[in-house]
């Protein structure tokens, strides 16, 4: 985990990176301090700012009838040129369907996608850090979804348009790891197991989680997904939901016949460890540990642990 807005929402399966996009809606609200609403007369930003286009060829005086006024300002231009059949000639260059003078709808073509997206990642980060905030005050499960977007500034549907579930506030959709633990076992080198090379991917990702940059999101979170009963339940769907795209790359590679127990039990072990890992990490940073030597603890831990998974547990726990 990271600071700032995007991390709070980092958490047990987000180890690696941020942000889910969210759909592309854009909702429409009259509620006060909605940043997806500009107020009339407001300043645009200097991305904003209309961009001068060249001006049309100059026409014979003869055929120039009254002028006409551009739209957006107060100067006289010369009328267009018509050709043949009375229509307006198309200057060189430009396509056929060009809009008038000031062609607003082009401008807005040029510059809205811009504009819409940072105005949406803005409202976005709003509403984390709007219910990271509350959800710290409160707990999880005693703030409401109404609650969080009147902390924004927004509309209750705004929140809804970014994070279809409350539970999204906090975990990610498809958290990043998943990517990152598939490419792990997809790039080991010849030679080494899937368990190794997905267990040394979770020991070296687990043990930043005690690093002083990392270590106060991990609290925070950790104090709010422990509070919970439904993160808690969200949160073992999703490491179940690891645990399956685990076994399956494992049976693809393989070829396991179904009904085969080996890369299930492979892919459990692994994910194993890493829960294992985590509410260590957790337990640890909660009582104040941080830094290098809470770092080095959790490796040798984890190594340890995946010793036990690469060479066996049958000389483990033996009854003397």
């Amino acid at each position: 985990m990271t600071a700032g807005a995007s991390a709070r929402r980092s958490t047990a399966t987000d180890l690696l990176a941020d942000d889910a996009a969210a759909p592309d809606v854009e909702p429409t609200s009259t509620a006060a301090g909605d940043p997806a609403n500009t107020a009339p007369g407001a300043a645009e930003p200097p991305s904003a700012r209309v961009v001068p286009l060249p001006s049309r060829p100059p026409v014979p005086a003869a055929a120039t009838p009254p002028a006409a006024v551009a739209p957006n300002t107060t100067e006289r231009l010369p009328a267009e040129p018509t050709g043949p059949a009375g229509s307006a000639a198309q200057p060189a260059g430009e396509p056929a369907d060009a809009a008038g003078p000031g062609r607003r709808a082009r401008r807005r073509e040029r510059r809205g996608p811009d504009l819409r997206e940072q105005r949406r990642q803005r409202t976005r980060e709003a509403i984390v850090d709007a219910a990271a905030e509350l959800f710290a005050e409160r707990g999880f499960d005693h703030v409401s979804v109404l609650q969080i977007a009147q902390r924004a500034g927004v509309v209750e549907k705004t929140v809804f348009n970014h994070f279809p579930v409350k539970e999204g506030l906090v975990f990610e959709a498809d958290p990043p790891m998943r990517a990152a633990l598939l490419d792990a076992v997809r790039r080991r080198p010849a030679g080494e197991s899937a368990a190794a090379a997905a267990g040394g991917f979770v020991v070296v990702a687990v043990s930043q989680l005690g690093s002083p940059a990392a270590a106060e999101g991990v609290a925070e979170m950790a104090r709010i997904i422990r509070g919970s009963r439904t993160l808690q339940a969200r949160e073992r769907e999703i490491l179940g939901a690891l645990t399956d795209t685990l076994a399956e790359q494992i049976t693809l590679e393989t070829r396991a016949a179904p009904g085969d127990l080996e890369p299930w039990l492979a892919a459990n072990a692994v994910l194993g460890l890493y829960s294992a890992l985590l509410e260590l990490a957790r337990d640890r940073v909660l009582a104040g540990e941080s830094g290098a030597e809470l770092v080095s603890e959790l490796r040798a831990r984890g190594r340890r642990g995946l010793a036990l998974l690469q060479f066996g547990l049958a000389g483990y726990a033996k009854r003397s």
